[in-house]
C-alpha cells in the first residue's frame, strides 16, 4: 500500500498550496484573536464559528492523500493539534449526577406557532428556575397560564421573563442601552440561600453584503450588562439568556470574563442551540459565578428557531 509513496519522488513536491493552506487555518485559529473587527467585524464573525474551522483539517487531509503529498501529511498536523487544544476538552463529559438547582433558558421565537406547547415542554424539563426571551406582548399571557401550574413565582419585563419555584424579590429591569426593556435580575431565595438571576437577550447581530458581520449594538448591550453584573451584590450570580455570541467572541468579554459557561466547565459536546434545525453555534447561554457547574445540555426542539439549555448547579459552595 505504501509502495507507491516510497517509489514516488514528487511526494515531497506536490501539495505545496495545500500545505499553505493548512498552515493558514492554523494561524487563523491560533491567533483569531488579533484578526480585526474594524472590517464588518470579521473577527467576531470567524470566532462565532470558530469550532467548524475544524471541518477544513479532515478534507485537507484527504486533499493530501489524494494528491501523494507529504508535506501536506505533515502540515496538517499543525491546524489539528491547534483545533484540540482550542476546543478538545468539550469532547469530553463534564458532567456530574450533582446539582441542588436546576436551571434553563429558551428564546422562545416571538413568531412561535405553538407556544403553549413550548411552555409545556421547557415546564416538563424540570427546571427549577426558567427564563424566556423574546416574548411578544400579547403572548405574555400565553405562557403565565401554562406555566402556572408548574412555577408559583415568575416575573415579566419588556420581552424577558424569569418563571421560578422559589421566591423572588428585588425584580427589576436591566437597562442595555436599547431604549427598549430586554434584560432583567431578581434575588431567588433557594433552600441552599439567595441567588442572583438575570435573564437578558442581547440585540440580534446581522451579516450585510456592504458592511459584513455587523454587532455594534449588540457589543454596547453586552458592556451594559457587564457593568451590572459587575455591580451585583450578592456571591451567587447565575445568567440566563440570549447574548446572540459564542463563549468565543471577544465582544462578549465584559460578560464572559466575569462568568463561567456551564457547558463550558460540565457539558458535553458543544451545546449548539442555534439554528435549532441544524444547530451551529452556542448562542444560548448559562453562565454562573460563585456556584459550581455539575452539568449543561441542550433540551429537545420546541416551536422556536433556538433550542432551549438547561443546567444543574451547586449552590453549597463558599458564599
Amino acid at each position: 500500500m505504501l509502495a507507491p509513496w516510497r517509489n514516488d519522488p514528487g511526494i515531497w513536491r506536490r501539495g505545496a498550496v495545500l500545505a499553505a493552506l493548512a498552515l493558514l487555518l492554523a494561524l487563523v485559529m491560533l491567533l483569531h484573536a488579533y484578526l480585526p473587527n474594524s472590517v464588518g467585524n470579521l473577527g467576531s464573525l470567524t470566532e462565532t464559528f470558530l469550532p467548524w474551522l475544524g471541518v477544513f483539517v479532515p478534507l485537507l487531509l484527504l486533499l493530501g492523500v489524494w494528491r501523494r503529498s507529504a508535506i501536506t501529511l505533515i502540515a496538517v498536523l499543525l491546524p489539528a493539534i491547534v483545533w484540540l487544544n482550542l476546543f478538545g476538552g468539550l469532547l469530553t463529559d463534564k458532567s456530574s449526577g450533582g446539582g441542588e438547582l436546576m436551571v434553563a433558558t429558551h428564546n422562545v421565537n416571538a413568531d412561535n406557532p405553538d407556544p403553549v406547547g413550548t411552555a409545556r415542554a421547557v415546564a416538563g424539563s424540570g427546571a427549577d428556575i426558567l427564563a424566556l426571551e423574546e416574548i411578544p406582548a400579547a403572548k405574555v399571557p400565553v405562557y403565565e397560564q401554562a406555566l402556572a401550574p408548574t412555577y408559583k413565582y415568575h416575573a415579566v419585563e419588556g420581552t424577558v421573563g424569569l418563571w421560578s419555584k422559589y421566591p423572588m424579590t428585588g425584580v427589576r429591569a436591566v437597562d442595555i442601552k436599547l431604549g427598549w426593556k430586554r434584560a432583567m435580575r431578581a434575588t431567588v431565595t433557594t433552600p441552599e440561600g439567595p441567588v442572583a438571576v438575570y435573564v437578558a437577550h442581547m440585540p440580534s447581530v446581522r451579516v450585510k453584503l456592504k458592511a459584513g458581520f455587523t454587532a455594534r449594538q449588540r457589543d454596547t448591550s453586552a458592556d451594559a450588562l457587564g457593568e451590572a453584573v459587575a455591580d451585583e451584590t450578592l456571591s451567587r450570580v447565575v445568567l440566563l439568556g440570549d447574548l446572540n455570541g459564542t463563549m468565543n467572541d471577544r465582544s462578549l468579554n465584559a460578560v464572559t470574563s466575569q462568568l463561567r459557561s456551564t457547558q463550558g466547565a460540565a457539558g458535553s459536546g458543544f451545546g449548539f442551540s442555534w439554528p435549532a434545525a441544524f444547530p451551529m453555534a452556542r448562542i444560548d447561554q448559562i453562565m454562573v459565578k460563585g456556584v459550581e457547574p455539575e452539568s449543561s445540555w441542550t433540551l429537545p426542539r420546541t416551536g422556536s428557531d433556538h433550542l432551549p439549555v438547561a443546567a444543574r448547579v451547586n449552590l453549597d459552595t463558599p458564599s
